[in-house]
């Protein structure tokens, strides 16, 4: 009971596990051209129907509670849009004189550019009982920032590496995600009562899309009789995002715990969880739309498709730590209080 259990959720997990394997046994399927037709069901399909689903599913009407906690916002969103790509591109200028493949360290730059998560930051945060309104709020504004600053950002910091002409890039994006995302908020105004009395399963059906989209990624790598996945590389870069992830942790940590921070300790627990965590379902749709028909699409993915278990897996394992600071704290602000 506990395997079947264990096995529901993490089945995404297994899933890319798979969709990896199947894509080495078989790649003919998925390349471009192949039966799945990926050039047409993923590009535009599959990442439309995802946000689609985002639209469909993002509760808009919970975020006005938690709008009027700017400066938490500000932090927030400068962090994981600004401060954590400018660090990663300085830390990559040390690692590019290792022997670690080019292509992964592109692809930790990358992850550095990706907006929040919708869904992880905020499962943490709850579980700790910090902020979880402004979990929710960051989370889901992050998702609308990161389709417009994302792409500015990778082109920023990979734009020699890309073959996609600007123009190209946003009017794809605009048409396969902004639309979409528009559509499903729209949709939602007139079936919100029976989304609320039936929830539908929004995360199940994105990750299955998503499962697609990483299948047919690999399938093109490995058609692709010059890949080559050095071992060493993948160790080190597995090595670095633990590393990068609770380095980042205990800064914001340290940033939002300040005597002038003003921030509470329930905020201190969203602030960790949303500025460190990064987006695999925004990112690799991007990513696949930013790098379309780049031989080494792949390598890119990797350090993200490494980085969304590590911060749930790293996230899981603090919950307990977290909690119990939060709560000692939470305690030491009532005690210190005057009686009236």
């Amino acid at each position: 009971m506990r395997l079947l259990e264990r096995i529901r959720k993490e089945w995404f997990m297994i899933g890319i596990v798979l969709a990896i394997a199947g894509a080495k046994l078989e790649p003919s399927i998925g390349v471009n051209g192949g039966p799945l037709k990926p050039e047409i069901t993923v590009s535009y399909i599959a990442v439309a129907t995802i946000f689609f689903n985002s639209g469909l599913s993002l509760n808009t009407e919970e975020l006005t509670s938690a709008l009027v906690h700017i400066k938490l916002h500000l932090f927030i969103q400068i962090f994981t849009l600004a401060f954590f790509p400018a660090a990663i591109w300085l830390f990559l200028q040390l690692l590019s004189i290792t022997p670690i493949n080019e292509w992964l360290l592109k692809g930790l730059q990358t992850v550095g550019c990706m907006p929040p998560p919708v869904s992880s930051a905020v499962i943490l945060t709850k579980a700790v009982g910090g902020n979880e309104a402004a979990a929710i709020f960051n989370s889901a504004f992050g998702s609308f920032l990161g389709i417009v600053v994302t792409p500015l950002l990778l082109l920023l910091f990979l734009g020699s590496s890309s073959s996609v002409p600007f123009t190209s890039i946003f009017s794809q994006l605009f048409m396969t995600v902004v639309v979409p995302l528009i559509i499903g908020q729209i949709v939602r105004r007139y079936i919100k009562d029976w989304l609320e009395r039936r929830k539908p399963p929004f995360g199940a059906v994105s990750s299955s899309v998503l499962l697609m989209i990483i299948y047919t990624t690999f399938c093109d790598t490995f058609s692709n009789p010059n890949f080559d996945l050095d071992k060493f590389s993948l160790i080190l870069i597995l090595f670095t995002i633990c590393s990068i992830q609770l380095s980042f942790m205990l800064l914001t940590f340290i940033f939002s715990t300040r005597n002038n921070s003003g921030f509470t300790p329930a905020d201190t627990v969203a602030i960790m969880f949303c500025s460190t965590h990064k987006s695999l379902t925004l990112g690799i749709p991007m990513l696949k739309i930013v790098f379309a028909g780049h031989e080494h699409l792949s390598l890119i993915s990797v350090p993200l498709l490494i980085y969304h278990p590590v911060q749930i897996l790293l996230g899981s394992v603090l919950v307990p730590t977290i909690k119990s600071w939060m709560v000692s704290r939470q305690k030491g602000v009532k005690l210190t209080r005057p009686t009236v």
